[in-house]
């Protein structure tokens, strides 16, 4: 098959790929033989050329378990919760927690699919180049350009993982404040861009959608305040109605949390609503 190694040679994926396409130029696609053999030395490099996917496992774990003892542990989650006691967020700990483990789960998948896609797509560019190739060969390939063509696939493989450490650190933030929200008996919520961050790359109808230039408060829905009929939904709709911070990715928009009536406009209060600010505001004075 124009090489003298043994299927199980450990080559680079470029040496490998440069025996491939050598034979190739030389012999053309002349049987399905061929092509098997090199797609099989192939993805054997690849796969050998991939990080320890269980060193690589371990770093997410770790980066995960740092965004939440920096959330969590040390309460800096408590920013976009205006109104929630620190009790309340130890009270929801194991929940937390369990969400914790649920994205680590979900994490690792994620860069498992990851991986196999980058292997598919330097595949499918590999065999669709060389089942072109004229029976008897060709002599003007440009081998360099040929081979970079193949292996970007694999060359841009770390920045797509580190992107999905990063981004999975943004989910892990955006869920577990859902959970606090939940539990904590939140009522309402604002959204905040970082649009104003310096080489952000953010997304403009999430810039539209921030407080500072929406206006927007979204009701919570079966809050203890919607449940007590002291709120009404405005023409924004619910929290729940639009695209959550960070389900896109490497969104790092978020909700900052509303928790008492006085925080919200008085457009989103039922006259019952109104009263019990009235009277909440007689009591502090």
């Amino acid at each position: 098959m124009g090489s003298v190694h043994d299927l199980g040679a450990q080559l680079t994926l470029q040496e490998i790929l440069t025996e491939a396409i050598a034979d190739f130029d030389e012999h053309g696609y002349d049987s399905q033989e061929r092509l098997d053999y090199w797609e099989a030395r192939i993805r054997e490099a690849l796969a050998d050329q991939m990080r320890n996917p269980e060193r690589l496992r371990e770093q997410m774990k770790e980066q995960l378990r740092a965004v939440f003892e920096r959330l969590v542990n040390r309460g800096s989650i408590l920013k976009d919760h205006n109104g929630v006691e620190r009790f309340r967020l130890q009270n929801v700990a194991a929940r937390l927690h369990s969400e914790l483990e649920r994205r680590i789960l979900a994490s690792a998948q994620l860069i498992k699919l990851n991986r196999e896609e980058m292997i598919n797509k330097t595949m499918r560019r590999f065999s669709g180049w060389a089942s072109s190739v004229p029976k008897g060969g060709a002599s003007d390939t440009d081998k360099r350009k040929l081979k970079e063509e193949l292996s970007k696939p694999m060359a841009s493989l770390p920045f797509v993982e580190r992107r999905v450490l990063i981004d999975q650190g943004h989910k892990l933030n955006a869920s577990l404040s859902q959970v606090l929200a939940a539990d904590g008996g939140a009522i309402a919520a604002k959204w905040q861009s970082h649009f104003r961050q310096q080489n952000y790359n953010f997304r403009e109808d999430h810039k539209e959608l921030d407080f500072s230039i929406s206006g927007n408060v979204y009701l919570m829905r079966d809050s203890w305040a919607v449940k007590n009929g002291l709120v009404k939904v405005g023409p924004e709709g619910w929290s729940d109605s639009i695209p959550q911070p960070a389900e896109l990715p490497m969104c790092r928009c978020r909700w900052l949390w509303l928790y008492h009536l006085r925080q919200l406009p008085e457009r989103l209060l039922t006259a019952k609503g109104k009263e019990a600010v009235k009277q909440s505001k007689a009591r502090a004075a």
